[in-house]
């Protein structure tokens, strides 16, 4: 059974990869949408927000399909106040993906964004979540 933990494990961890790329690319993605000059190049980024918030919301449902699995095997996970923790990390990561997707939604409709400033700062919220989502799983503090 824990060659079977392993492996999905392991898928479980690429697919967060791929989720976490896109949550830290695509905010970039917007601060470029809401300084682009013509409607040509806001067009083009539209296409690209799109297009990459599809493959970081099938990276996320994978990760998800996979942790759900693991969960399924090692069901104790739920008891560790480490991996409760990381739960409520992993809901805020998924208000953030939800955000991004209303932030792609605001810029299509819009010429362009008064103020980027929150984008700069929406940009770097991601770090913080994966950073306490790693940390936690691999040192399991409590």
């Amino acid at each position: 059974m824990i060659n079977y933990y392993l492996w999905l494990k392991g898928l479980h961890v690429a697919f967060m990869v791929t989720w976490f790329a896109g949550l830290f690319y695509l905010p970039r993605l917007f601060i470029y949408h809401a300084r682009a000059g013509d409607a040509a190049s806001r067009d083009r980024f539209s296409i690209m927000e799109t297009r990459l918030f599809i493959i970081m919301t099938i990276g996320a449902v994978l990760t998800t399909v996979f942790g759900f699995l693991m969960l399924n095997v090692y069901q104790a996970l739920f008891d560790m106040r480490w991996f409760q923790l990381k739960l409520l990390l992993l809901a805020g990561v998924v208000i953030y993906h939800y955000r991004c997707h209303c932030w792609i939604a605001t810029l299509r409709r819009q010429n362009q964004v008064q103020d980027d400033k929150w984008l700069r700062w929406f940009n770097e919220i991601p770090v913080v979540f994966l950073l306490g989502i790693i940390l936690l799983a691999i040192v399991k503090p409590f």
